[in-house]
Formats: C-alpha cells, sequence, structure tokens
C-alpha cells in the first residue's frame, strides 16, 4: 500500500506497486489496468499522482496506451543475451537468418565524405575508396527492436549489393572469403534518445530512450571488415551481461 509519511514520493510508490502487479502476474500481458480513477480511489491519492507514476512506467516500456481504451500492460522485453549473441551486435556479415532481417536502403558512399571511416577502416587520406552502406531493421516474434548501419568496403565486397538486394545468406555471402570472415570485435555502448526518422522506424515516441552499439568488426588477420551502428529499443531489449575470471 502507499505510505504517506514515507519519504519515497507517492508516485514512486505506486510504480513499485504496478511494476511488483505485472511481475507476480496480476496484471498479464496486453491486461488492461485500472483507470486513473481508479486508481485515484484504490490508494486514496491524487490525479497528477497516478498520471506522473503511469507516464514514467510508458516511457519504460511497462505500459502502453490505446486511445479511447485505456492503460494495457506491455509485453516482457526481448532478452538479447551478449553471451549467445554474435559479434554483440546484428551484422550482414555474421546473420545467418535473413528472416529476421527487413533492409532499408543500400547505397554507395564515397569515404572522402565520411572522414569517419578513414580512421575506423585505417585507410589513408589519400585514398578513394567507396562503401556500401546498408540499413536495415531487425526484429524478433515478428516485433521490431533494432535500427542497423552497416558499412562494408566496396573492394573488398564487390558483389555486396547485389547479394544483400536477394537476400543471401551469410554463408553464401561469405563463400570464398575466408580471410574476411569476422571473428573479432570492438564494441562502444551508449544511452542515446531517439529522433524523428528513427522513431518511425522503430515505433516508439521521439524522445525515447535506445541502446546505441558501435561495433567494428575485424577478420583474423586484424583487417577491418565492417563497422555498424545499432541501435535497440530501450524498452524492449534486456542486455545480459556475464564475466568470469
Amino acid at each position: 500500500m502507499i505510505n504517506k509519511y514515507s519519504n519515497i514520493p507517492l508516485y514512486s510508490q505506486l510504480k513499485n506497486i504496478i511494476i511488483e502487479k505485472i511481475e507476480n502476474g496480476e496484471y498479464t500481458e496486453d491486461s488492461k489496468i485500472p483507470s486513473e480513477q481508479e486508481l485515484c480511489e484504490v490508494y486514496n491519492i491524487s490525479r497528477p499522482t497516478v498520471r506522473q507514476a503511469i507516464s514514467e512506467l510508458t516511457n519504460n516500456g511497462y505500459l502502453y496506451k490505446e486511445k479511447g481504451k485505456g492503460t494495457f500492460v506491455a509485453k516482457s522485453k526481448t532478452r538479447i543475451d551478449i553471451r549467445n549473441y554474435s559479434g554483440f551486435t546484428d551484422s550482414v556479415l555474421d546473420g545467418q537468418d535473413t528472416g529476421n532481417r527487413k533492409i532499408i536502403s543500400i547505397e554507395t558512399l564515397n569515404s572522402a565524405d565520411f572522414k569517419k571511416l578513414y580512421e575506423i577502416f585505417n585507410i589513408p587520406y589519400n585514398t578513394k575508396v567507396d562503401f556500401i552502406e546498408v540499413k536495415y531493421l531487425t526484429s524478433q516474434n515478428k516485433e521490431v527492436f533494432s535500427l542497423n548501419v552497416s558499412y562494408l568496403p566496396l573492394n573488398l565486397f564487390p558483389n555486396m549489393m547485389e547479394d544483400l538486394r536477394e537476400n543471401k545468406p551469410s554463408y553464401d555471402i561469405l563463400k570464398g572469403k575466408y580471410p574476411l570472415i569476422p571473428v573479432k570485435t570492438k564494441s562502444v555502448l551508449e544511452i542515446i534518445y531517439t529522433d524523428q526518422t528513427e522513431a518511425q522506424y522503430l515505433q516508439v515516441q521521439t524522445g525515447q530512450a535506445l541502446i546505441k552499439i558501435s561495433n567494428t568488426l575485424l577478420s583474423k588477420s586484424g583487417q577491418v571488415v565492417e563497422y555498424v551502428i545499432s541501435k535497440y529499443r530501450a524498452d524492449k531489449c534486456k542486455l545480459v551481461f556475464e564475466n568470469s575470471k
């Protein structure tokens, strides 16, 4: 119950109560929770307090609203276990199941227009190199959870654009290219917030938190073969880390 003499804000107490009811199964996925008025009456608190709690739970992915219908319990977060997740991100070079990948666009870029690529791929500034830029969505159980942009040197993968358009799996794309198979990754993780374009692709509101992973993939020889920026819906993904010494 709500303790009005506690140092914990009332809205935060209500949030914890609702989360507990979700986790113990009292509020099941896609079920409607009590209305704002009902929560006010049950816990003897004001409507602004209830609205703040509901708003934060909605932004954090516990709840979702349907106009004219009410507030409902969101589906549980997708579990992405880093121990079993190849390359720490969705790469067009290591993904075997192309059914979970939807390509948005494939373009050719000149590295001169993207100076950061020179540094990432260790290319001398006086060298002209074209890159393939692939934008794609990844999903699980038909639900989109990440927006990705991959950069690959065109000279290493001259047929990549055609292969991707034909939706070929990675073992076909990399056939005969054993020295270029990614075996090592360097990753940087940060929290960002969606802009209007990202929000449209990921089907979320502008300003919602995302987990951004910038990932550099290297071959066995240490050559950089791909650079991927992946942006995961923070309300749908749970990253699990495990380390032992």
